[in-house]
């Protein structure tokens, strides 16, 4: 009986477009799942049908904005760079930590839809339920961000130091562009165990725990009222579905779009090291950044602290500031690739 390690062995000794096509393919696959319950919701000729159709593009819309959450963006991307620089083809970050993130959602919409009280406790703020779990995901994503953006801040260094040798004419090694020191020893436990993409995923559930962006809860309230309002049981399945329908979908496109960079910028270093150093920088920079900003928030609320500072970071909406790391992203990768094109025609 073949053992799921070995499957999963076999899986990644696919070709990288076969991977990419089962990945697309299970996000396609959650697509029709959404569509067939909304038709399947809406057989007879209700009036209900015009508005759960509505509905579940909302929810739709709802999942790629919530895809773009800087928190999302920082989690793929310094995922993406740390399994690119252990030379493996990481294809499917981004859907692995939005199906986990995703999953929290499903789930909830279907207590939801069950009539399961308790999951209306969990929506309002200051509740014993609501406050625990909103330590849970905001405590997880913190650490965790606070850990991979010190992975890549080492790698960064590295490639900072290599960028400056080869300004020199010194001969660079791809292996100088490996995180190394302190640090990696120190994270070398805690990032054992997040060996393989589909790792990530326990990540995302966990992300998703906190039911703390406004989307969510948008999310869930509009399936209770929707509920309420005489919308067949399986069209209200298909709101969950579409929200995770999108946000893997975009998920997925982000953490393919972060592979094709960090390979792109690790596949020749002698001409890339200046692109490798600058993305890597963003990549730590950004990740500590929210964890700085996540983690004040909890300690915030989990030590009823006072000061003005930690208030002020708990404070702080980074929901839509996600699209700014992106552009920052495009920028550096478009003014890389701008610059190698004119170094090769001179």
């Amino acid at each position: 009986m073949t053992s799921i390690a070995a499957l999963y062995r076999e899986r990644d000794a696919l070709p990288l477009r076969i991977r990419a096509l089962f990945t697309f393919g299970a996000v396609a696959a959650l697509h029709a799942a959404a569509v067939v319950l909304l038709f399947a919701g809406n057989t007879g000729a209700d009036r209900s049908q015009a508005l759960s159709g509505g509905l579940v593009l909302t929810a739709y819309l709802a999942g790629v904005k919530h895809s773009y959450d800087w928190d999302h963006l920082a989690a793929i991307d310094n995922s993406t760079r740390k399994f690119v620089a252990q030379r493996q083809d990481p294809v499917s970050v981004g859907f692995a930590f939005s199906l986990g993130h995703s999953s929290v959602v499903t789930l909830a919409g279907v207590l939801v839809i069950a009539g399961a009280s308790m999951v209306g406790g969990l929506m309002q703020e200051g509740t014993a339920g609501s406050v625990v779990l909103g330590l849970i995901g905001s405590g997880v994503s913190g650490l965790f961000l606070l850990t991979m953006g010190l992975f890549n801040g080492s790698a960064f260094a590295c490639s900072a130091k290599a960028y400056r040798r080869a300004r020199t004419g010194a001969a660079i090694n791809p292996r100088d562009l490996e995180p190394q020191g302190m640090v990696v020893r120190l994270l070398g436990r805690p990032l054992s165990r997040v060996r393989r993409p589909r790792n990530i995923y326990v990540i995302g559930f966990l992300f998703g725990l906190g039911f703390d962006t406004a989307t969510t809860i948008g999310l869930l309230m509009m399936t209770t009222a929707a509920s309420l309002a005489g919308v067949p049981p399986f069209a209200l399945l298909a709101l969950p579905l579409a929200f995770a329908a999108a946000m893997t979908l975009c998920d997925s496109v982000n953490g393919m779009a972060m592979m094709r960079m960090y390979r792109s910028a690790l596949d020749d270093p002698q001409r890339k090291l200046g692109f490798n150093a600058l993305v890597t920088g963003i990549s730590a920079v950004s990740a500590l950044f929210i964890a700085v900003v996540t983690l004040g928030g909890f300690a915030h609320a989990a030590f009823a602290l006072q000061d003005p500072l930690t208030a002020w970071l708990g404070s702080i909406d980074l929901g839509d500031a996600g699209l700014l790391l992106v552009g920052v992203l495009l920028a550096a990768w478009a003014a890389a690739v701008l610059k190698l094109r004119r170094s090769r025609h001179q």
